[in-house]
């Protein structure tokens, strides 16, 4: 065997994600040829819009993308929380203040997830050092001491340098490393649209995101691309649902989960005819994620639920460590993936449970309600700042 030395094979990565095209590119930028694997007939996102904290947007200015993404996302005034009842503003965050932006040196926006897809999607195309298959579902693979076989349902296999499993939550690659069985279901799940924005009175659209929280549900709105559509996403406790991420979901059932919500919440609702569905879910934070010349990246590593809004956030700050990783290590997969690894369970580990937190925030009624509102309303924005730093700071 060849030990742990470099060889010219290049890496294979599981699953065409944003998590996957971002480490495509960040191991682009370094020198190190890649070959995406995407398990669908063609490259693209389902979903609606995503957040996207100062801590991504420093990424975002290492992979040279800064101006891509400015081009086409929206850029909020504020994070603003409501009580979904009675409609009192329970805490303002001006993200887009003078203010915010001398705090953390980057701006806060957000963008639709299709959008941000296909922008990472180009850049690859545009790179002689990455090849993109479709069609192309992995099932397993050996690591071979100084190469890695990846077999696929086609029959066909595939040799790398290392691979990096950024398949997603229910990733084939980290049932063969970590082994911890079907994902946790959350109980929550989540409806989500976009309107034309012109199909929402101006009253209720400001240019701010908006999170409506209640008793065991809450609802968040806000514009995407420069203003031009509007993102609309309904979460609650359910445990009447469809596995998967992409099914229809039941309006009647939403219409019961919000009975009692306020009267702008309802109409918003009423605008919707076809809303789509998902299940929530996440796993136990873990410390081993990577084995050999094999790691995991994004959802297959550290999947969490989106009540922190920073799941591609989280998957685009792995792929720039880890490239760095492999390029400090000089062509010791190993010991990279290992250097990679510790450097961030840490702190995914801590998104994790943070969201966990967060959605009971969002969900409580009662008392609890009562006594987040008096907390989250004292606050002033320097220490809403603070209270984000050791999120928004980044890596």
């Amino acid at each position: 065997m060849a030990g742990k030395t470099d060889n010219a094979r290049p890496v294979l990565i599981a699953g065409g994600g944003i998590g996957g095209l971002a480490a495509a590119l960040a191991l682009a930028a370094t020198g190190r040829s890649s070959h995406v694997l995407e398990q669908s007939t063609r490259f693209g996102e389902i979903g609606a819009g995503i957040q996207l904290g100062p801590n991504v947007f420093r990424m975002f200015e290492r992979m040279g993308l800064t101006a891509a993404v400015e081009a086409v996302a929206f850029f909020p005034e504020s994070l603003i929380m409501r009580d979904s009842t009675t409609g009192e503003v329970v805490t303002n965050i001006p993200v887009g203040s003078a203010e915010f932006r001398a705090r953390f040196k980057y701006p806060y926006a957000v963008i639709y997830r299709a959008d941000l897809h296909a922008l990472l999607l180009e850049a690859c195309q545009r790179s002689p050092l990455i090849a993109l298959s479709t069609s192309t579902k992995i099932t397993g693979y050996r690591d071979k001491g100084d190469h890695v076989v990846v077999t696929t349902e086609s029959g066909n296999d595939y040799e790398g340098a290392a691979l990096i499993g950024a398949d997603g939550l229910w990733s084939s690659v980290r049932a063969q490393i970590v082994n911890d069985g079907p994902p946790r279901v959350s109980g929550h799940i989540a409806y989500r649209a976009v309107l034309p924005i012109d199909a929402v009175p101006e009253a209720w659209r400001p240019n701010s995101v908006v999170l409506w929280g209640g008793a065991k549900h809450h609802f968040v709105h806000y514009p995407l691309r420069r203003g031009q559509i509007f993102n609309l996403v309904a979460v609650f406790h359910s445990d009447h649902y469809e596995a998967g991420w992409d099914a229809y979901g039941d309006p009647a059932e939403l219409t019961e989960r919000f009975k009692d919500a306020h009267p702008q919440v309802k109409g918003l609702l009423e605008k919707i005819e076809a809303w789509r569905m998902w299940v929530l879910c996440d796993r136990e934070p873990v410390k081993q994620w990577s084995n050999g010349r094999v790691t995991l990246l994004g959802d297959a590593a550290h999947p969490m639920l989106q009540y922190l809004a920073q799941g591609a956030c989280m998957a685009v700050e792995d792929a720039v460590v880890l490239a760095d990783a492999v390029a400090a290590a000089g062509g010791d997969f190993e010991a990279a993936f290992q250097s990679y690894q510790q450097a961030r369970y840490l702190r995914t580990g801590r998104v994790q449970l943070t969201a966990r937190y967060y959605g009971e925030a969002y969900h409580a009624g009662g008392v609890t309600a009562e006594l987040r509102n008096i907390m989250l309303g004292n606050r002033k924005p320097d220490q809403a700042f603070e209270g984000l730093g050791w999120l928004y700071d980044g890596i």
